[in-house]
């Protein structure tokens, strides 16, 4: 049956703490609902009302976009074990950048992984949780290593060029801020002429890397 709760208690976040993926849903008034699925050990909770997670570079941004118009996030765990049980929790997001004032504070929390671009913190207004019992069992066997492979190749400015090419725009043509949020002025211009040195005659610098 399901249930609300204001705050998370701590049941709910050992049941958190247990969970090896978790998903994010954010949409603008007038965009395509984005739905994610995440992994990598990459969520915090910071208290009965306030969780974090590490968001990594991949093919898409549409979180940070969506977040830049309108802060309202879903998430949802959900158990493939013995117990049933679906956990969604509402609230109010932002995304802090490597560029913002708290970017020092908010990543200290966060497990140190390779291509970090944002850490999102949503302050949650409403926990429901409901059944499950139509959830099938999986059992977990191991984290997958391509994503963080992928990133320690990259390198530092091999991820700003990606987010040039692949994450300055979500699905929906909105602006996501990547490179004026995550990087200062001088790494501005310097991933400014790589692209230029890369682009090829007619101005197209053909599809982006990806994981």
């Amino acid at each position: 049956m399901a249930a609300r709760y204001d705050a998370l208690d701590d049941r709910l976040i050992r049941f958190i703490s247990e969970q090896h993926v978790f998903f994010v849903a954010t949409a603008t008034a007038d965009s395509r609902i984005n739905l994610s699925p995440k992994g990598m050990d990459s969520l915090r909770v910071l208290g009965p009302r306030r969780i974090a997670w590490l968001n990594l570079t991949g093919s898409g941004n549409e979180t940070a976009a969506h977040l830049q118009a309108d802060p309202r996030m879903t998430l949802m765990f959900c158990s493939f074990g013995r117990e049933p049980l679906i956990l969604r929790i509402y609230g109010q997001a932002r995304a802090i950048h490597r560029q913002d004032a708290r970017w020092a504070e908010a990543v200290a929390a966060m497990p140190a992984l390779p291509g970090a671009r944002q850490v999102v913190e949503l302050d949650i207004d409403l926990v429901q949780t409901s059944c499950g019992q139509a959830v099938p069992f999986y059992d977990f066997r191991a984290e997958r290593n391509q994503q963080r492979a992928w990133l320690e190749r990259l390198g530092e400015d091999g991820l700003h060029d990606y987010w040039a090419e692949a994450n300055t725009r979500s699905l929906d043509g909105v602006e996501t801020g990547i490179l004026e949020r995550n990087l200062d002025e001088a790494e501005r211009r310097e991933q400014r002429a790589r692209g230029e040195t890369r682009r090829p005659p007619g101005g197209n610098t053909g599809s982006p890397r990806t994981p």
